[in-house]
């Protein structure tokens, strides 16, 4: 078996021995389908969408893109009034920033199907599958954390990471860091750090649609695949050395970090789950709780985002961008130690090799000819 395929036969071992290893521990093998199916098919495919939307207006022909667009609307102006009342309604409805992403999938949407009418529905089966894939595997992820988390004391390198930033940092911390900018600057700049840093979700399903499209069902799948790939590896790492991020050692973090911020809530409840999961007390359904601070998955998947879609240059450097905010933003909300960076950074290089070699295959064989 090809290496590339070994994260199919890691999902199907791991899904064949969820149910027994979470009995064994007195677990339910139960998920939160309401919390878990809102979070990934509704509120993460909207704004997968509208990443993609932008990407595409970033990164392609802006007049193969918004040409045709801009005529169609031109020679029909009812639709602009349309689109503004429909724009008004969300609003009244939802806040603007989700009625904004509303209008622009309705958009990118209908333009599609005006475009590539016998297409849509194909189309829409193929982006299909590479995301109940990838939601499957989000959910072993999240019951193989619990397990681990039950069985494995899960700040017990904590410390050790620390002292490793330490040593990298000369003297400093992550955790002086963040207090630094907690003095430093005002509220709307942790708000802004709040969005960088949850906006990274988007960025895979809109690499999910846009591969899928431009190269197919195959190729999107092996991008899940990696991603996947990835999580496994991060579930053996987490499993030898259990760690939860800075947050978990800052004996001032919660009196410091403002607790209007979503992040405030987020990392107390964190602690408090990870603490209950290890002295076993009971919990009725597997959710969303993540625990693993090494490697961090939150730099390794958006690197895994630029891998696949680096043919686009102007996407590339966009997203470079990004996720170099997305670097400060980990690091001042002290969600991760600068050695799980280095951590992330390095696993992708290795799941990458496994997962989509053909890049260096082939580049070895023109070296060797």
């Amino acid at each position: 078996m090809k290496p590339r395929y070994w994260h199919y036969w890691i999902s199907l071992l791991l899904s064949v021995a969820l149910v027994p290893v979470l009995r064994g521990l007195h677990l339910p093998a139960k998920f939160d389908w309401i919390k878990l199916g809102t979070a990934y098919w509704l509120v993460l495919a909207a704004q997968s969408v509208f990443v993609a939307a932008l990407l595409c207006l970033i990164g392609l022909p802006r007049p193969a893109i918004l040409g045709p667009l801009v005529e169609r609307y031109r020679r029909e102006p009812l639709r602009i009034v349309l689109l503004l009342l429909y724009l008004t309604a969300l609003g009244w409805a939802f806040t603007w920033m989700k009625a904004v992403v509303l209008t622009v999938n309705t958009v990118a949407i209908l333009e599609f199907r005006e475009r590539k009418p016998q297409e849509l529905r194909r189309d829409a089966g193929a982006v299909l599958l590479p995301a109940l894939y990838l939601f499957a595997g989000f959910l072993l992820v999240f019951a193989y954390n619990d397990i681990i988390v039950s069985v494995r004391f899960g700040f017990a390198y904590d410390a050790t990471f620390n002292a490793m930033d330490r040593w990298i940092l000369h003297g400093w911390s992550v955790s002086d860091l963040s207090h630094w900018a907690v003095r430093t600057f005002p509220l709307p700049f942790f708000r802004f750090l709040e969005f960088i840093y949850f906006g990274m979700f988007p960025q895979i399903g809109a690499a999910m649609i846009l591969v899928t499209l431009y190269d197919g069902k195959n190729r999107a799948l092996q991008l899940v695949g990696t991603i996947l790939m990835t999580y496994y590896l991060a579930l053996v790492l987490f499993y030898l050395w259990p760690s939860q991020g800075p947050y978990y050692l800052c004996p001032g973090h919660f009196s410091r970090i403002p607790n209007t911020l979503q992040v405030y809530s987020i990392q107390r409840f964190l602690i408090m789950d990870a603490l209950a999961l290890w002295n076993h007390v009971p919990i009725h359904r597997i959710s969303t709780d993540y625990f693993i601070a090494f490697p961090c998955m939150h730099i390794a998947q958006p690197l895994i985002v630029m891998w696949f879609l680096r043919r686009w240059k102007r996407m590339l450097i966009v997203l470079c961008a990004y996720d170099s905010l997305l670097i400060v933003s980990i690091l001042l909300l002290e969600w991760h130690y600068v050695v799980d960076i280095i951590g992330g950074i390095l696993v992708v290089a290795i799941t990458i090799t496994i997962t989509d070699n053909s890049v260096f295959r082939n580049r070895w064989v023109r070296n060797g000819s």
